[in-house]
């Protein structure tokens, strides 16, 4: 069986940058499960993957606007201090949600200064050039209750 739209896929990846950092993986966990074409991967790997079977391995490299866009310098921004709260302990790296126009951002502490925190609402992954090693482990047709829903239950799997 193909991949295709409405297929569950299962895969085992590797997640690499240019310079061949491992930014992620699945070896040695489950392998990654979803539903191909519910935009629950990047659009470049789900495109890589459309018409691969069950048993193919591929590498593919995918750019930065077919996966987590470029960055944009505008989404780093200085927040007063004073939003944190007085007490509040924050470091580089620390993670805080924000509630925006377009829905929920996930802010990263960039940096702490005395009367402001530096924050940076970009993904981390944005502006990267992204290299993935994939086998493709299981291919089959999504369940209705799955279509639905949206989204499989159980380990690895992304909904």
């Amino acid at each position: 069986m193909k991949v295709s739209d409405d297929h569950v896929v299962s895969i085992h990846y590797t997640l690499t940058n240019e310079k061949g950092e491992t930014l992620d993986s699945s070896i040695g966990a489950e392998p990654l499960i979803f539903i191909q074409g519910k935009k629950h991967i990047i659009p470049g790997l789900e495109d890589a993957l459309t018409g691969k079977e069950t048993g193919e391995k591929l590498k593919v490299t995918i750019p930065p606007e077919k996966a987590y866009g470029p960055r944009n310098d505008e989404m780093v921004q200085a927040i007063p201090r004073a939003e944190f709260g007085e007490n509040e302990q924050i470091d580089p790296g620390m993670q805080f949600q924000a509630d925006t126009d377009n829905g929920p951002v996930i802010l990263t502490v960039v940096e702490v200064k005395d009367e402001e925190v530096v924050v940076d609402g970009n993904h981390p992954l944005s502006g990267i050039t992204l290299c993935f090693d994939v086998e493709v482990v299981e291919v089959r047709e999504a369940t209705e209750e799955e279509l639905s829903e949206g989204h499989v239950h159980g380990p690895g799997c992304q909904h």
